[in-house]
């Protein structure tokens, strides 16, 4: 069993800055790749690129993931997603993996 869990989203204003946290846990036998996604109402889940406004960072030897998020604005909004490639043992090739998202709301 492998778990992703996401934290830290919320309601932030326009401007405003959030920082999401992923932890991957449970049977890992190897993590080669972490990323963010993110889903806002009636859209394709897309991903997340770093740029200006959104700062990636990774521990994979604490398989951990981070995302900084500044000058958010109402666009914004949406669920985020971590998601994962991992083995959880030498005989298996790697599967996809998600967390089940956590919400981030951009308003006034």
């Amino acid at each position: 069993q492998v778990q992703l869990v996401e934290s830290g989203g919320g309601l932030v204003q326009p401007g405003g800055s959030l920082r999401l946290s992923c932890a991957a846990s449970g049977s890992i036998f190897s993590l080669s790749y972490m990323g963010w996604y993110r889903q806002a109402p009636g859209q394709q889940r897309e991903l997340v690129a770093t740029s200006t406004k959104f700062t990636i960072s990774r521990d994979y030897a604490k398989n951990m993931m981070y995302l900084q998020m500044n000058s958010l604005k109402p666009e914004d909004t949406a669920v985020y997603y971590c998601y994962a490639r991992i083995r959880t043992s030498r005989e298996v090739v790697a599967s996809d993996y998600w967390g089940q998202g956590t919400q981030v709301t951009v308003s006034s």
